[in-house]
């Protein structure tokens, strides 16, 4: 069932772009809030091991000793939710464990028929190539929630602006991450656009199609 048509989806994804500026006095109501952060569980992950946090700082002085570990970037405080996005570190045989236990849960498949899945994951990721670069693997998962979270966002008319310009280290120290098996990847402020951002009435600079998506 398509919940728009191809030219509303393409005007809201015209419409959306990295605020600079956001209007601190609007905030995301409980219930479309509560839409977003459905859609952050609902992000695909690859063997759906979803190895993320996603840390909501609302808290005003945590924001207030972020700010300065984020390049000084206003939005950080400006936004209506501020969303942090932590991949997990040490992925063990534990974790993958409790996955196939929840999956036999939810699925009411019996373990035994899950165990296939279980080692191949195991193979892959503990004893594999991948094992060696786990933490860079969990990090692209987290940015396949980024480009969700944004692309849910924009739909719903709600701004966001994807926020690399931080120190990640820093950010573990201030919202008590270390020792965890998370660390901070990437964030993203949440919130409404100020009328005062020059920057949303700028127009959008993309390559054409023909020059990015490649035909075989």
């Amino acid at each position: 069932m398509n919940i728009t048509n191809n030219q509303e989806l393409l005007k809201q994804l015209e419409w959306r772009y990295a605020v600079k500026k956001f209007d601190s006095q609007k905030k995301i109501s409980h219930e479309d809030w509560k839409t977003i952060e459905k859609s952050l569980v609902l992000t695909p992950s690859s063997y759906g091991l979803q190895p993320w946090k996603f840390v909501l700082v609302q808290n005003s002085e945590l924001r207030k000793k972020l700010t300065p570990l984020s390049w000084n970037q206003t939005q950080v405080e400006d936004c209506s939710h501020y969303v942090v996005f932590a991949n997990k570190t040490g992925l063990d045989e534990k974790y993958i464990s409790d996955f196939i236990a929840l999956n036999s849960k939810t699925r009411g498949i019996p373990p035994e028929k899950l165990e296939g899945y279980k080692k191949m994951m195991v193979g892959n990721l503990l004893h594999g190539e991948r094992k060696a670069h786990l933490g860079e693997w969990a990090a692209r998962q987290c940015y396949i929630a980024l480009g969700n979270l944004m692309t849910t966002v924009a739909v719903m008319g709600i701004d966001a602006c994807p926020m690399e310009g931080i120190e990640p280290k820093k950010y573990d120290e201030v919202l008590g991450l270390e020792g965890t098996g998370y660390e901070t990847c990437v964030a993203c402020a949440v919130g409404y656009r100020s009328s005062e951002d020059f920057y949303a009435q700028l127009a959008k600079v993309r390559f054409a199609a023909e020059d990015v998506v490649v035909k075989k």
